[in-house]
């Protein structure tokens, strides 16, 4: 364990950060994204800050994060038959991995 996992345990509580990531987006533009500029694409917790999910992806992937863009996307506004409805809003985190760092979802071994 380097010290940097040390000091990530320390500074925040590990069950907080195994909650903050929700889900790995794998779509069209995450792909892209990943293979033009070392990004990967979470949905996190819509209370969830930037250090939180940086030390929550060095935690849970064993990986080196170089920084951490979000994005708050609002939910549309949609027809369920005759009554109007809206999505839920949903924070995106684009976080951009050290050179040479890689992190994979499909299962495959690089």
């Amino acid at each position: 364990m380097t010290t940097a996992h040390v000091f990530v345990a320390r500074k925040y509580d590990e069950g907080r950060l195994a909650q903050v990531l929700v889900a790995p987006i794998v779509s069209e533009k995450a792909t892209r994204v990943s293979e033009k500029s070392n990004q990967v694409l979470f949905k996190v917790l819509r209370n969830a800050t930037k250090p939180e999910i940086k030390a929550a992806v060095e935690l849970m992937f064993k990986v080196e994060v170089d920084s951490v863009q979000v994005v708050n996307q609002k939910g549309k506004v949609k027809k369920f038959g005759r009554s109007l409805g809206r999505r839920d809003h949903v924070k995106k985190a684009y976080v951009s991995l050290k050179a040479g760092q890689e992190l994979n979802f499909s299962g495959e071994s690089a």
